[in-house]
């Protein structure tokens, strides 16, 4: 997955703290002072007092199994869904979220993707996936795939649950293999798709740290998520809707 400062930020022993959530300075998003320093992009965070879970949802983004979200363009499709299947990952267990892309008819890729939502504040992380490129129905490579805790691997924030405009940081965090990171760009975008007309979304510029010139852009809307990913726009969303 391709992952985006203005929020509050508050300074303490040569640390820089950004609120993206449980409970405002007691964020669990702490990124370091170096960090900070080198490219402003949040990088680590602390679990301690979150209490993590596998099922839950914020404003953007769920994470209850049935759920699913259709997207199409005009030669690729894309379909989300969110599996009754935990993994541990790292010691933590997460929801397993499934994605399918076909290009032009063809199956080029499925991820399995695995997330935890933060109780007290509803951030979402990213514990890592797992990756299947397919070539004319066959299996060719399993690029991009990691697992925080593995090769110096470690959870990244997906989607943040009080979001704030200027907002950035990693998403995934595995040095040499994902370092995908977003940026939040808007909070009142409003957005035509074929499933709907979609008010007060949340819009990020996503890129990666591993090619810091490629930037795409992507649109989320208030209790359903991802409804545009570049010229993927979503056609349905719900429990259950696709085959």
């Amino acid at each position: 997955m391709i992952g985006r400062l203005e929020g509050p930020v508050l300074v303490i022993l040569g640390l820089i703290l950004f609120t993206a959530g449980c409970g405002g300075q007691d964020s669990v998003v702490k990124q370091s002072l170096d960090s900070a320093l080198e490219d402003d992009w949040q990088s680590e965070f602390e679990f301690d007092e979150c209490g993590l879970a596998s099922f839950g949802r914020n404003e953007f983004f769920i994470l209850e199994p049935g759920f699913q979200l259709v997207l199409e363009s005009a030669a690729e499709r894309l379909v989300i869904s969110v599996l009754d299947e935990t993994k541990e990952v790292n010691g933590v267990e997460t929801r397993v979220v499934e994605e399918r892309e076909w290009r032009n008819g063809s199956l080029i890729e499925v991820s399995r993707n695995f997330f935890a939502i933060c109780e007290a504040s509803a951030d979402v992380f990213y514990f890592g996936e797992e990756v299947d490129d397919y070539v004319n129905g066959e299996i060719v490579n399993h690029a991009g795939a990691w697992l925080a805790g593995e090769d110096g691997a470690r959870a990244g924030l997906i989607m943040p649950g009080p979001a704030s405009i200027g907002m950035r940081y990693y998403q995934e965090v595995a040095p040499g293999v994902a370092l995908d990171r977003a940026e939040i760009l808007s909070l009142t975008e409003t957005l035509e798709t074929p499933a709907g007309r979609f008010k007060e979304a949340l819009k990020t510029q996503e890129g990666s740290a591993l090619k810091p010139t490629e930037r795409e852009f992507k649109t989320y809307a208030p209790g359903i998520g991802l409804i545009q990913d570049q010229s993927l726009l979503l056609v349905e969303y719900g429990f259950n809707v696709s085959p």
